[in-house]
């Protein structure tokens, strides 16, 4: 079970996404038309305004990433959502579309999800942190629904320069959610080397590129999806386009029933690499089912309830992997690459998406999608199981000799890191069992004064 802590960070932290995500989702399904009262609004503007977001934040990632690694996280953060609550005030501000599009790009500039995610890693115990990355991944997916639902209810009320507004005040809210998480100080073995020399120790590890080549496929599918599937929910599901919330929301909750048990099996049992497969090949299904039998209203609605449930579960498991699988020295830069390739399958499913409204054999853009995950599966299938880590939970000495005591325990074999959280006066010591032996067992015991289960 979580402690307060983690419940408490946990909230925060996934509070802090869902509400810039909510700000940023807002505006897509209602900007191709409100956004044409912009002097000098040409389609392919609008289209560059949306779209600038995502290209600023995939640039960004890796070097707010490099740095959250060398620096405190939290300043980090708070730079981050100021910039996505100045970009929004700039875009409200703005009466021309190229106003909107710097605002949109100064916005996107706050490219702080990497470092929000590795917070999250420092302040929850190894055991707990699927947990944590799935309630995080949820709120995501959460937010995606409600903007669809809110965006064109609360431009109707306030413009879209209100809109714009409402972006603002949320990045501004969610610098308030920082005060719930605890100030932490990270110690690690010492690994000195160049901002450089560090995105290519990342870049050359097999598993993580197959990581990022997951998270980049299976945002590619849900972009080109979202674009994609609304006609035929309008055309074969006689479902109306502002009911489709109410298509979507029931099927993010259900996955929630599947997400969080295979969370803890994942977990508990070691069988993360299994689940992970078999996500992706519950992907497949779902597009394979809409191949076949996308003019049926219950089976189009089928096939996107198992995608939606394996993307839930893929959400969730992505970012726990990935901390697991990152260098410790390097976590941040990690899940920097990682958001990039997010955003960067984003953009190209929406390319994707696009092309496919083009056809006019709706069985072969569901085809080409499918095509698309089966290679994914091939590529993840070398996958290895990553390194589990535990996590001891241990009090501090005295103030003064904390920097000392945490040097004599990374210098014990099979410590890895330690997460000083010096307000709540107690540490997350990182392990890695396989490598403690008896003689690591009796240096730790002589620190410590007491035995300690391992």
């Amino acid at each position: 079970m979580m402690n307060a802590l983690e419940r408490r960070s946990t909230f925060a932290l996934s509070s802090i996404f869902a509400l810039r995500m909510l700000g940023l989702f807002m505006i897509i399904p209602v900007f191709s038309v409100a956004g044409q009262s912009y002097q000098g609004a040409t389609p392919a503007l609008i289209g560059l305004a949306v779209g600038v977001y995502g290209l600023t934040q995939a640039i960004l990632q890796i070097p707010f990433s490099l740095l959250a690694d060398r620096f405190s996280r939290k300043p980090l953060v708070v730079l981050g959502l100021l910039l996505f609550a100045l970009g929004g005030a700039i875009a409200a501000l703005s009466e021309t579309i190229y106003g909107v599009i710097i605002g949109r790009a100064i916005a996107g500039g706050g490219a702080v999800s990497a470092v929000v995610m590795a917070l999250l890693a420092d302040v929850t115990r190894e055991e707990q942190r699927s947990k944590a990355m799935a309630v995080m991944g949820m709120s995501i997916g959460f937010s995606f629904m409600l903007a669809f639902s809110l965006g064109p209810w609360l431009t109707s009320l306030v413009g879209i320069s209100g809109l714009f507004w409402v972006t603002t005040i949320m990045g501004l809210a969610a610098i308030s959610m920082l005060l719930l998480v605890p100030k932490v100080t990270r110690h690690h073995k010492n690994y000195q080397q160049g901002y450089l020399a560090q995105l290519k120790q990342v870049l050359k590890m097999g598993d993580l590129n197959r990581l990022h080549i997951s998270v980049f496929a299976l945002h590619l599918l849900l972009t080109a999806m979202f674009i994609y599937m609304p006609s035929q929910l309008i055309q074969f599901a006689d479902i109306p386009l502002a009911s489709h919330g109410l298509v979507y929301l029931p099927l993010l909750l259900i996955s929630l029933f599947f997400a969080f048990p295979s969370i803890i099996l994942a977990e508990k049992y070691r069988k993360m690499r299994g689940i992970f497969l078999t996500a992706i090949g519950g992907i497949i299904l779902g597009l394979v089912v809409l191949i076949f039998g996308y003019e049926s209203k219950y089976i189009l609605l089928a096939g996107l309830g198992f995608f939606f449930i394996a993307f839930n579960v893929m959400e969730a498991l992505l970012p726990s992997w990935l901390s697991k699988s990152a260098p410790i020295q390097s976590k941040a830069t990690a899940m920097g690459v990682n958001a990039s390739s997010q955003f960067l399958g984003a953009f190209f499913g929406g390319m994707i998406g696009g092309q496919l409204l083009l056809l006019n054999n709706t069985a072969l853009g569901w085809g080409i999608l499918s095509a698309i995950a089966i290679v994914w599966l091939l590529i993840s299938w070398g996958l290895a199981q990553p390194r589990y880590l535990s996590s001891l939970v241990l009090r501090l000495p005295e103030a003064k000799q904390t920097d000392e005591w945490t040097s004599q325990l990374l210098a014990i074999r099979g410590i890895e890191e330690v997460v000083v959280m010096s307000d709540q006066q107690f540490a997350y010591v990182k392990i890695d069992k396989q490598l403690i032996n008896e003689a690591a067992r009796q240096d730790l015991t002589q620190l410590l004064g007491k035995d300690v289960a391992i």
